[in-house]
């Protein structure tokens, strides 16, 4: 069950991230929303039979601004039950920062598994005319560079809304947010429905009835994370996770649906508040 926790921070810096704003996005975006969202995780189905429930929640903080960058904390506890009393908890925190323009990044990744010692990572990455450095303090000191096409978590949100714009359907970007072992690089495929009317909401929750929230515009999203050293030795087309989601044009992701392959879990927006933000002066 490992694999659900060291994969989790890629996939909901996703989810984190879109509910943040979209950094140099923001003109052409519109205004996003500082706030705290609370996610309650449930177990939807198992494939495999490898797990009989799973239960947690996500809890996400973010502020900042355009001129002083965007920060983001983030805590996930989870329980997997797989059976004959094998209980797997994970509790999983994550500290980071990025700037307005996507140029540079900072982390601090915690995950415990268990009653094991946490396991961390902290690192910066800093774009740099073709290429990314990044720069690791743990799990142990190391630098490296990363092909300049690369993005950033928040970018990646932000590309998405700008394609959900501009109406298209499909949008493939190559991630880079400091999960695993601070060396992990995801290609993405984001599939991206058409917007959803007002009046279709099988499942009303705390952002639906948001004064912030109504009237504005929202699509049904799904991201398929790749291992890209993978994809890029042996070809391999099949996901490692998937993400699906309904994004509003603010930022806001609801409904969220986490497919690892042998079991899936959703996460209902349990709570959401909003946050005043200080203008840039």
């Amino acid at each position: 069950m490992q694999h659900l926790f060291r994969t989790s921070l890629g996939m909901m810096a996703l989810a984190a991230t879109a509910c943040g704003p979209g950094g140099a996005a923001q003109a052409a975006n519109g205004p996003f929303l500082a706030h705290q969202a609370l996610y309650d995780l449930s177990l939807v189905k198992s494939r495999s039979n490898s797990v009989n429930s799973a239960r947690g929640r996500i809890l996400y903080n973010f502020a900042g601004s355009s001129c002083e960058g965007y920060t983001s904390e983030f805590r996930q506890v989870s329980e997997l039950d797989s059976g004959e009393g094998k209980i797997t908890l994970s509790d999983l925190r994550s500290n980071s920062w990025e700037d307005a323009a996507g140029k540079s990044y900072t982390f601090k990744i915690e995950t415990r598994m268990n009653e094991a010692d946490a396991g961390r990572v902290d690192g910066s990455a800093e774009r740099d005319g073709d290429h990314i450095n990044v720069k690791l303090k743990l799990p142990a000191p190391k630098n490296f560079t990363l092909d300049g096409k690369i993005v950033f978590p928040t970018e990646q949100i932000q590309r998405i809304i700008a394609a959900a714009k501009d109406g298209k359907s499909l949008l493939e970007l190559s991630v880079y947010d400091g999960s695993d072992d601070g060396q992990k690089v995801y290609n993405t495929l984001t599939v991206i429905g058409q917007p959803i009317p007002d009046d279709r909401t099988a499942s009303p929750d705390a952002s639906t009835s948001d004064e912030h929230m109504k009237s504005l515009k929202r699509w049904p999203v799904t991201v398929s994370y790749f291992d890209r050293e993978s994809q890029q030795k042996e070809g391999e087309q099949t996901p490692v996770y998937a993400m699906a989601f309904e994004l509003y044009e603010n930022g806001v992701s609801r409904q969220l649906v986490l497919d690892y392959n042998d079991f899936v879990i959703s996460g209902a927006m349990g709570k959401f508040d909003v946050k005043d933000s200080k203008p840039c002066n």
